[in-house]
């Protein structure tokens, strides 16, 4: 095993445990996976019956683009949930990290007509940067793929009509930090919803300026390394056994 793919494996299985941490789970279905370096058209992917909580580098399975084990791997994988990262590993550059879920919040926006809404200071990081595909049914065809990446584009997350959220990133801390604060803008939507009280969307400007902002904080000034090694150590903390 190269150092680089060590790397990722130990990468992997962190997010792992943080999205158990953060309860973005829905017991052992969906996923998150991440390109092999150096190994064209090969991916990691959790063991299918694990829990979240129990992953670690060296129970990731090593897959092929049709979900297939390459390592002799004696763990179960589930190519049908492979689906839909297959697709945008294979065709989109940045999306070398992808991550899938299921929760009650994500899947209560998924529902809505109106999708994720600007809001607040959250939100408005993916104001003009999220996608939308609608329902076809179980991500079980492989010919969705192709409609998938057409749909997700360049932009960085998407919603899964009447089903849940995915997330990518050129790195294992861009594509948590991704997902960590959209899971975060629909828990806020749902909450902001459920007052009942009228609503103050945030004007078109204002989003866009926001827009610039973050990607400043982000790329220019190193947070997104800072939050994820933050991340990091709040499962470090309590034993760093997801590495073995």
């Amino acid at each position: 095993m190269s150092d680089a793919e060590r790397q990722t494996r130990e990468e992997l299985a962190a997010c792992y445990r943080l999205a158990a941490k953060h309860r973005f789970t829905d017991l052992i279905y969906t996923h998150i996976t991440a390109r092999v370096p150096g190994e064209d058209g090969h991916f990691l992917i959790n063991p299918y019956g694990w829990r979240w909580e129990e992953i670690t580098a060296s129970s990731l399975v090593k897959i092929d683009t049709e979900g297939r084990k390459v390592d002799g791997s004696p763990h179960r994988v589930n190519p049908a949930g492979f689906t839909i990262h297959s697709a945008l590993h294979i065709n989109c550059h940045d999306a070398a990290w992808i991550m899938h879920t299921h929760t009650r919040a994500g899947v209560a926006v998924s529902c809505m007509e109106e999708g994720l809404l600007p809001l607040n200071q959250i939100a408005l990081q993916f104001y003009d940067r999220i996608a939308y595909h609608d329902f076809e049914g179980i991500a079980l065809d492989l010919a969705e793929r192709e409609r998938i990446v057409s749909d997700l584009g360049r932009k960085p997350v998407m919603v899964l009509r009447n089903h849940g959220l995915i997330a990518t990133g050129r790195s294992a801390a861009e594509m948590f930090n991704n997902m960590f604060y959209l899971e975060r803008a629909c828990e806020i939507q749902i909450a902001a919803l459920s007052t009942g009280r009228p609503l103050r969307p945030v004007e078109e400007d204002i989003a866009r300026h926001v827009v610039d902002q973050y990607a400043q904080m982000n790329f220019d000034d190193g947070d997104l390394l800072l939050e994820w090694e933050a991340h990091l150590r709040s499962i470090e903390n309590k034993g760093a056994d997801y590495r073995a």
